[in-house]
């Protein structure tokens, strides 16, 4: 029996406008509370100087359907914190890979949050300069490459550890980590390392910086040391 297409539209966009319910901050809170994640599609740069604390960057700005996907399992329920005017963007990125599970979005954005005076969080932004210059000094670095293992075995930093960012999916990953370190976390070019670092941020690592742009930037600064591959 052939579905009736208009119904099936009707029914889709009928699912979208329950799912995009704008919350108040108590609502909001409430379904954290029950279990719902925070998904944070701001940009990855504006997400790292203040969010929600236990938000998951996965930014528009970004493969956000790819990795949302890879990250997010389909039946985990969520609730958004989206720029203005990106509530419906944001849901149909996550609905184009089966997660549909949005519980609302927080009403007025991330701005709402600050002016009801509610905790916020963030995670320090370094240049790779700043790297260069903490390397010799701090014998409890350790910098965290999330790039995929290809890219880490074309050339990385010199005891560098390949963590892919894929591999996150699974908390006892981040639990290995040591969380007496100094964590210096980067990918090619600063977006997977926000994502990375959110997600050891929510487990409650606070010694954490995210380096700015990433290895592209860092192959540009000659007094860290590189690895490259064997000719």
């Amino acid at each position: 029996m052939m579905i009736n297409a208009k119904k099936l539209i009707e029914q889709m966009e009928n699912k979208i406008t329950k799912s995009l319910q704008p919350l108040t901050v108590a609502s909001f809170k409430k379904s954290v509370q029950k279990g719902s994640w925070i998904l944070d599609t701001r940009p990855s740069s504006v997400f790292t100087e203040s969010f929600v604390p236990g938000s998951i960057s996965i930014g528009l700005d970004g493969s956000i359907s790819d990795w949302a996907a890879a990250l997010i399992p389909l039946d985990q329920p969520i609730v958004l914190i989206t720029e203005l005017g990106k509530e419906q963007e944001s849901f149909t990125q996550l609905a184009n890979v089966g997660i549909v599970k949005i519980e609302g979005y927080l009403d007025g954005g991330f701005e709402t949050w600050t002016k009801e005076g509610q905790k916020i969080d963030m995670i320090i932004d370094i240049e790779p300069d700043e790297l260069a210059m903490d390397i010799p000094h701090d014998n409890k670095l350790e910098i965290l490459d999330v790039r995929k293992p290809e890219e880490f075995d074309a050339g990385h930093i010199k005891g560098a550890v390949n963590l892919p960012l894929d591999a996150m999916k699974d908390m006892l990953t981040i639990a290995q980590i040591d969380d007496e370190n100094n964590l210096y976390i980067h990918c090619a070019g600063g977006y997977r390392s926000v994502i990375a670092a959110s997600l050891i941020k929510r487990q409650g690592f606070h010694n954490i910086r995210n380096i700015a742009g990433g290895f592209n930037e860092i192959c540009k600064v000659k007094n860290i040391p590189l690895a490259h591959p064997k000719k």
